[in-house]
């Protein structure tokens, strides 16, 4: 065989193997669509319109757009009509490391009267029309088996018990509100009426064990015969598929650009727990910590055995110099190496006012995304665990 020939078959199979790696696909925006309910499981029915069935149709919809606009790679938790546990639905998007986890629904009420769409992110709202909202999703959990094994501490008729959980809503929670806001704008652009004047907190189990940025929508009222209708109908499911998409593709630009995208949050595979919800989350250790050594201002001893804040600028695939030039003049900057990624820290403080001081200089600077985490004796824990 020719030498030139030989070299080109080399080459070729490492690129192969590249490809097959998964690398060339490093720069993919990962989004998880969820139907809710499925199977035995309807949902919301009024006059023959079924939830389960109009919020899968949505979601193929929703997804066939994405999987056509360049970097975005798309997973489902169902594509059929069949029924998946609200933790495996969250587990689902944990598992491919998702960028963002949107969850879709149809809303319903006796007052037949009621429309327009709601947005919600994952909160501990004390407002009953979202506690109610709540208690409706979540009380799927009763169809599945063992759920009070399960779900262990965790009352579906009370959404107030999941406050003793341990939360990793405050992450992710600015990134969330974004998305949601972003989505409820396209419903605007449509003529639809928003619910309550914009985005929602409430306590929804399908979102708390999602670890990025999720919202979960109501797409509109399948009681109201007018807005059922048009959700049951092509044209409809169409349209706010096409604005809902338009709204995540908006989202990625935003905060991801179109080359190679910062991930400003855990990797989700480093917190997947599948003990019952009332564990804590194993905390992560970061194989190497490298400090700036070009810092101007001389950096505080804090003692490591108390609880430390800190705020994650940002994390990439690529390693960039600790220099005050390349974070928009902050200094005491900070990098953890984990699962491939390298993440950003800015500032070290054992005092949590001064570290949401540090915070908001941060978001100042240009980092929006940027938000607080924690460590103890060099391990990383939750900031809910670090303020008890």
């Amino acid at each position: 065989m020719h030498k030139k020939y030989r070299i080109k078959i080399i080459v070729s199979f490492i690129l192969m193997i590249i490809s097959a790696t998964g690398f060339s696909q490093s720069n993919d925006f990962r989004v998880t669509l969820d139907a809710g309910h499925g199977a035995h499981d309807f949902g919301a029915v009024y006059e023959g319109r079924i939830e389960k069935n109009i919020a899968l149709a949505v979601v193929l919809k929703v997804g066939k757009i994405l999987e056509s606009t360049p970097q975005m790679k798309v997973n489902y938790t169902r594509k059929t009509d069949v029924f998946i546990d609200l933790i495996e639905r969250a587990n689902i998007a944990n598992r491919v490391n998702a960028n963002i986890f949107v969850s879709i629904h149809c809303n319903a009420n006796r007052n037949t009267a009621a429309d327009g769409t709601e947005t919600y992110v994952m909160g501990l709202s004390k407002v009953a029309s979202n506690l109610e909202a709540a208690k409706k999703e979540n009380s799927v959990i009763t169809l599945e088996k063992d759920y009070k094994q399960k779900y262990e501490g965790f009352d579906p008729n009370s959404p107030e018990t999941m406050i003793g959980m341990t939360l990793m809503q405050e992450e992710y929670l600015d990134n969330s509100i974004s998305l949601a806001s972003k989505i409820e704008d396209s419903f605007a652009d449509l003529g639809k009426k928003i619910r309550g004047g914009g985005v929602k907190q409430a306590p929804f189990m399908v979102l708390h064990k999602a670890y990025m940025p999720r919202v979960l929508i109501e797409m509109g009222f399948i009681s109201n015969r007018i807005e059922g209708n048009i959700l049951n109908s092509e044209e409809g499911q169409n349209e706010i598929a096409k604005a809902i998409a338009d709204a995540i593709i908006s989202y990625k630009k935003e905060y991801y650009g179109n080359g190679e995208f910062e991930v400003t949050g855990e990797l989700p595979s480093q917190k997947i727990n599948e003990k019952p919800i009332k564990d804590t989350v194993t905390p992560v250790k970061a194989k190497t910590v490298s400090r700036n050594e070009d810092s101007i201002q001389p950096k505080k001893m804090v003692d490591s055995s108390k609880p430390i804040f800190k705020v994650q600028l940002s994390a990439s695939i690529k390693k960039v110099e600790l220099i005050p030039r390349n974070f928009k003049g902050l200094n005491n900057i900070s990098m953890a190496f984990e699962n491939s990624v390298y993440k950003y820290m800015y500032g070290e403080t054992a005092d949590y006012n001064e570290a949401k001081q540090q915070l908001q200089e941060a978001k100042s600077k240009g980092y929006d995304t940027a938000f607080l985490i924690a460590f103890k004796n060099g391990e990383k824990i939750s900031v809910q665990d670090a303020l008890r």
